[in-house]
């Protein structure tokens, strides 16, 4: 087990070693077997950076802002995401896709992607996860509205329980005009859609 951590100062990764190595005793594994000797470092520093959303806020994301005088939609789509469950600590994994109508400024795509990663890098549950990036947008954006599609295979479906292969969880959330006209709806899933 590793004594030093400074690629990951606010994890506790000896800590995360000694529960890995417990579980492996746990299923009756010998963790000092060769091919397992290394795996408690192994998975510490996978969780840490699975979990790095933990200690980065996603507003960070929104300091740098455009003043656009655009007011028509905005989309972007397919973009590739993983988180980890929190119900079994298992990883599923999809494509977002947002449309925002700007309420005077306009995000840098590239932002819209890391606020996504920020919010998957979470222990989290798809609809949390949707929500959490619709309500970031409407709230310190002040979009006129906006629509946060999300499509994810779970690997909790998949490879436990039903074993469902190829199911796909598809979970929306639209805020602001989106939301209340018809019209603006249907076109915002239409874009996220592709059709």
């Amino acid at each position: 087990m590793s004594n030093e951590n400074t690629e990951h100062p606010n994890i506790d990764i000896p800590r995360i070693e000694r529960a890995v190595r417990e579980m492996l005793l746990a299923i009756g594994e010998d963790p000092e077997r060769d091919g397992l000797r290394k795996t408690p470092t192994r998975v510490a520093h996978m969780y840490a950076e699975l979990f790095d959303g933990l200690r980065e806020s996603p507003e960070k994301h929104l300091e740098t802002m455009f003043d656009e005088d655009h007011h028509e939609m905005v989309a972007l789509r397919d973009i590739p995401f993983n988180s980890m469950c929190e119900h079994h600590l298992m990883p599923f994994e999809g494509k977002a896709h947002i449309a925002y109508i700007p309420g005077g400024k306009v995000v840098g795509l590239s932002k819209l992607a890391r606020i996504v990663d920020t919010f998957a890098h979470r222990p989290q549950v798809q609809e949390r996860l949707t929500s959490q990036i619709a309500d970031l947008l409407a709230q310190k954006v002040h979009v006129k509205g906006c629509a946060v599609l999300l499509e994810a295979v779970h690997t909790c479906t998949t490879c436990r329980g039903v074993k469902k292969s190829g199911s796909v969880m598809v979970t929306s959330a639209l805020r602001g005009l989106m939301q209340t006209v018809d019209k603006t709806r249907a076109e915002a899933l239409a874009l996220l859609r592709g059709q």
